[in-house]
């Protein structure tokens, strides 16, 4: 099968460095977030400047750098889904990106994870394509080899109670069969979203550290599915809340 065919050959045809520039002064450490009402929000409290770009066919997405706890970070808008994901932060990493913390909502696959939960992978399910072509084939790729222990102690600080678990990475939601998500379930996930194995893949490849944690919105543990608090202004409050998590964490490791 075409995908079990890892090409280990480092340089592709097109390659980031060959038409950007690394950006000067780029802040080593980045955090982003999918939700573009909670990046609106958090921009809004956090203030920031645009300091890169990344363009594509859907538009121009800037690169802020913020400043908390009197440090500075980049701060970007992650794209749905694994290759728009992965092919917007290769370019962010050849601007100067060393380390990225990734904040993303996820479905659960266990109900008795409460909704805006936290979850900590430990492992990624690869059902999707794009960690196939930075990584050889396998079903699992480890995930968030550093700094589970700092951000433990982040949310122990603030009172976040957590689960740590695997989760399943796929490419299309709307084929979550029932099936399908009790295999997983069997494979031991406990939540599924649309990037984590590929961006562990990603960083891998590109020597980039990389941490993700999700958050639970819609709950598919449930014989008919539960949006809960899927909406990207539902709950807006506590998913902010949240999100400044990944900026302490980010204060602790820079």
């Amino acid at each position: 099968m075409l995908l079990t065919q890892f090409d280990e050959t480092r340089r592709a045809v097109i390659n980031p460095e060959d038409y950007l520039l690394p950006v000067e002064n780029f802040p080593e450490t980045l955090v982003s977030i999918f939700s573009h009402q909670l990046f609106s929000a958090v921009l809004e409290f956090l203030g920031g400047k645009v300091i890169a770009e990344t363009h594509d066919v859907d538009g121009i997405w800037p690169v802020y750098e913020v400043t908390y706890n009197g440090q500075r970070f980049a701060f970007y808008k992650a794209r749905l889904g694994a290759p728009a994901c992965v092919g917007c932060f290769e370019e962010v990493i050849a601007f100067g990106a060393k380390r990225i913390i990734l904040l993303g909502n996820c479905g659960v696959l266990d109900r008795n994870i409460k909704d805006c939960g936290i979850i900590i992978p430990t492992k990624a399910i690869r059902d999707e394509g794009t960690s196939r072509h930075y990584a050889p084939a396998a079903d699992y790729i480890d995930v968030n080899r550093k700094y589970i222990p700092e951000f433990k102690a982040v949310c122990d600080q603030f009172g976040y109670p957590y689960v740590e678990g695997i989760t399943w990475t796929t490419d299309a939601f709307y084929r979550e069969t029932p099936g399908k998500i009790e295999a997983r379930k069997a494979m031991g996930a406990v939540c599924v979203e649309m990037e984590c194995a590929a961006m562990q893949a990603l960083c891998d490849w590109r020597g980039v550290e990389f941490f993700q944690f999700l958050y639970a919105g819609d709950n598919l543990d449930h014989s008919n599915w539960d949006p809960r608090s899927l909406s990207g202004t539902a709950r807006l409050d506590d998913k902010q809340k949240i999100a400044l998590l990944a900026f302490e964490l980010a204060a602790r490791i820079s």
